[in-house]
């Protein structure tokens, strides 16, 4: 009797634990994303939806700007996961490697700008709460990580982009031979 009672126990505290920390968040993280989502979107529309648009299509112009800095004004702007429909702007060969970039992005953002990927933010907590204990600032995590998931986009879009390329000529060539 004693272990079901252990394990009524435990299983209840797992509950209360989660109320505890769901509760730290309400009081905590979630008025500063409100208050961040709400003043991006206030951006957009004061910048207007149709020039954010423009600046998206000019940025798929080279490598750089289509693996580096679309995915992170899509990400930044629209936030997971409305920042994949900036692949629109892209040519088709180009979108499966844009959204492997942006997809990729959206974890190494949330540390400074937490309101592009809500979400995510429990898994980026949960990281760095064990610095927070050590002492460690949070801060410079956050710019590395930031940092280190542009270098990883640029790398995986332009893999990515290869292996489209490779693909879709494989491809093109059996339907031409058929």
């Amino acid at each position: 009797m004693d272990a079901l009672a252990r394990a009524a126990e435990w299983f209840i505290g797992l509950f209360q634990q989660g109320g505890e920390t769901f509760v730290g968040q309400v009081t905590g993280i979630l008025p500063t994303l409100i208050v961040l989502i709400t003043f991006v979107n206030s951006i957009v529309k004061l910048v207007g939806e149709e020039k954010v648009q423009r600046l998206a299509q000019k940025a798929t112009g080279n490598i750089f700007t289509r693996y580096i800095i679309l995915p992170v004004l899509a990400v930044f702007f629209l936030t997971n996961p409305m920042c994949y429909t900036f692949g629109k702007f892209l040519d088709e060969k180009y979108k499966p490697a844009f959204y492997d970039a942006a997809v990729s992005f959206v974890h190494p953002i949330t540390g400074l700008f937490p309101h592009a990927n809500p979400a995510e933010l429990f898994v980026y907590l949960g990281i760095t709460e064990g610095l927070r204990q050590l002492g460690y600032s949070l801060g410079g995590i956050a710019i590395r990580y930031f940092i280190v998931g542009l270098i990883v986009i640029f790398i995986r879009g332009i893999v990515t982009e290869i292996i489209t390329a490779r693909m879709m000529k494989r491809r093109y060539q059996a339907e031409s031979s058929k």
